[in-house]
């Protein structure tokens, strides 16, 4: 993405518009080529969903909701869970879900490729 990026389908002022350009281009989408593509390793995201962890739970590990975590690369693909990205943080290792994450800083080249895979999954 060495462009100037698009946003406008991100946009509380769209109409819609933009938005179902974008998620017609999404339908269409080879995720993984074009995330291999896209996607620069390592980086920084902050995990921020989790449909199975109590938030409450003081044990909650390493890769738990609001940690950081470095992203290591691509993982997997699970039919029913989507992408998954291999991660570090506190010196464990493993793998969670990309729909799950966040990029941090909007600069970083990662933000919008994260987020478009993040947006189309969360309504397809």
């Amino acid at each position: 993405m060495t462009q100037e990026y698009d946003s406008t389908w991100d946009s509380d002022s769209d109409d819609g518009e933009a938005f179902d350009v974008k998620y017609a281009e999404w339908e269409k989408r080879d995720w993984e080529s074009w995330l291999e593509k896209n996607l620069a390793f390592p980086f920084e995201v902050k995990r921020e969903e989790d449909m199975e962890e109590n938030p409450f739970d003081p044990k909650r590990g390493p890769f738990a909701v609001g940690r950081r975590i470095k992203v290591m690369g691509l993982a997997e693909e699970d039919e029913m869970g989507g992408f998954y990205i291999a991660v570090v943080s506190g010196g464990k290792r493993g793998c969670i879900p990309l729909a799950d994450v966040e990029v941090i800083d909007k600069k970083n080249p990662n933000y919008w490729p994260v987020r478009e895979y993040v947006v189309w999954t969360a309504n397809h």
